[in-house]
């Protein structure tokens, strides 16, 4: 059998990185608001801060949130933790009280790492979580101080107030009182423990933890950099982070740049289109991976002429499906093909991946199954296996698999189970694979509403919206949209008595309570919901129903 890891530079996260910052050194590792960061500056700012984690009581096995935007911190936090075998659990900044309370008692985190301008939501769940141990960061703490004071005086930077006491820690303080000399001797994991946690959308209504084992995310790590070698080889690549880092786009991203490639990955907390175009014209970026919506962006961006972009060579595209309009305009402009992935948090990335050395993939394709991954395309009412090029339910499987969902039993048994002695997992996604093995995606679970490559799940908007005093009942879909891939559109029903409720009224409700992705972005009372016979909601008639009104339009 030949071995998933062969080909790594070691066979655990942080003997990788320990391995490139030997091999790249002085090479530059990170840009971020045009202060860069070589290999060998990350690396003590690593230790430092791994050994300050040790100090305030943070543990091996230890669940630490990670709260914070696409920023320097987001990385060398990333990386201590890996070094002193704590588990990161990245999650969206822009969540609100409501969700980051439930994650972090889901996820049993008595420590988080968060943003200054967010801290605010933390305070406030507090009394109610385990947490012990509060870290603030600020945007501006690791760029260069002249930025930061002109920053300050033109009031540009975004900051907050960290409140005095026991428990609140400075990102900056924790940096400086390092002490890398203390750090005990560096314990590898095995290969199926936990590395790494990113939470995903529920059927239930509630975000799930995906624990990550450590060979599974070194596997697809170095199968995800080997998708572009052909035409850029490894430890030659200038990688614009162009996906958030709770996000596994953006976690491959990541590692494929400072685990494998020993390459440099340019960072920015947000997107902004000119500052993405400036720093791809300026330091000849030459791959970026990112979702659909931010391609139609670029292509649709009124200065896009202005920008030299010809330094890209791979354009990866997932979270999505990719609009074959998006992709025709793509080559036009550029005279290069958009590469498609599928894949899913659950199976760590990428289980089919567009590889250059196979030239430009077939159109609407997304890509090849990835070298050591299994695929099996079933009936999803039986289950039973399907003759090869017909359109069914994947089913996929891979080294050192995710087995389960972080205490959610019920999920685990829907979604995860064993074939043969192999786990496997059911994406509930309906796909077809050509002879050729080029993977097409036909439709996905009426459930998950994809908007802007986030998952979102539709039962989490019903459960909020049902909690409203006037709401009977609510169902959520996604609404197809050129843009975005699918806007969130909720169809309600209200109690009888209730008079004088508008949409306005329930979509700031949802605001409150819901991060901003989440939000719908139309309401539309009915006076009942389609039902089964059973009483399931019937969210694909009310999703095919809107497909026809726009079909009309």
């Amino acid at each position: 059998m030949i071995d998933p890891l062969k080909g790594l530079p070691s066979d655990s996260i942080y003997g990788c990185f320990d391995e490139t910052v030997k091999r790249a050194g002085r090479r530059p590792a990170v840009v971020f608001l045009s202060r860069i960061f070589t290999f060998s500056d990350l690396e003590q700012m690593v230790l430092m801060f791994a050994s300050s984690l040790l100090r305030i009581g943070i543990k091996e096995g230890d669940m630490v949130m990670l709260y914070i935007y696409n920023l320097p911190q987001t990385v060398i936090s990333w990386l201590a933790l890996q070094r002193i075998g704590a588990i990161p659990v990245p999650v969206a900044p822009i969540y609100t009280a409501h969700d980051i309370e439930y994650l972090i008692k889901d996820s049993e985190s008595e420590t988080i790492i968060c943003m200054d301008i967010n801290l605010a939501y933390v305070i406030e769940v507090l009394p109610r979580t385990p947490l012990k141990r509060v870290i603030v960061t600020g945007m501006a703490d690791l760029i260069p101080w002249h930025m930061r004071f002109l920053g300050r005086v033109f009031d540009r930077i975004p900051h907050g107030k960290i409140p005095p006491g026991r428990g609140f820690y400075k990102f900056r303080d924790l940096l400086k009182k390092g002490s890398p000399g203390s750090l005990p001797a560096y314990r590898q994991r095995k290969k199926d423990e936990i590395a790494l946690m990113l939470y995903t959308g529920g059927t239930t209504g509630f975000p799930k933890g995906v624990p990550i084992p450590e060979g599974l995310f070194l596997y697809k790590a170095l199968e995800w950099r080997r998708a572009s070698e052909s035409i850029i080889p490894l430890g030659d690549d200038i990688n614009l982070l162009a996906a958030p880092l709770f996000h596994i786009i953006g976690q491959m991203s990541m590692a494929g740049s400072l685990l494998i490639g020993g390459e440099l990955l340019v960072i920015f907390p947000r997107v902004v289109l000119d500052a993405y175009f400036d720093y791809i014209q300026r330091f000849r970026i030459k791959s970026m991976f990112a979702v659909p919506s931010l391609y139609r962006m670029i292509l649709e961006h009124d200065r896009l002429d202005y920008y030299d972009l010809s330094s890209l060579l791979y354009c990866g595209v997932g979270g999505d499906v990719l609009p074959i309009e998006v992709s025709r305009r793509w080559f036009r402009r550029f005279g290069k093909p958009l590469y498609q992935g599928y894949g899913a948090t659950e199976l760590c990335g990428a289980i089919s991946l567009s590889y250059t050395k196979d030239g430009a993939p077939p159109e609407g394709s997304a890509g090849r199954i990835v070298p050591g991954c299994k695929v099996k395309i079933v009936d999803p009412e039986t289950m039973e296996p399907l003759p090869p090029g017909t359109a069914g339910e994947l089913l996929g499987t891979s080294p050192f698999p995710v087995k389960e969902y972080w205490k959610k039993p019920e999920e685990t048994s829907r979604c995860f189970f064993e074939i043969e002695g192999e786990t496997w997992y059911r994406t509930k996604d309906i796909v077809r694979i050509d002879r050729k093995g080029w993977l097409y995606f036909i439709d996905r679970s009426a459930d998950i509403i994809k908007h802007k490559g986030f998952r979102v799940a539709a039962a989490e908007i019903e459960r909020v919206l049902q909690d409203h005093p006037a709401v009977l009942a609510a169902c959520a879909v996604g609404v197809p949209d050129p843009v975005v891939g699918e806007r969130v559109k909720a169809f309600v029903v209200l109690k009888e008595d209730v008079k004088g409720v508008s949409s306005y009224d329930l979509i700031r409700w949802c605001r409150e309570r819901l991060a901003e992705y989440k939000v719908p972005s139309y309401i539309e009372f009915r006076d009942m919901l389609p039902k089964s016979r059973v009483g399931k909601l019937l969210r694909r008639e009310l999703r095919a129903q809107e497909e026809k009104k726009l079909e009309k339009s």
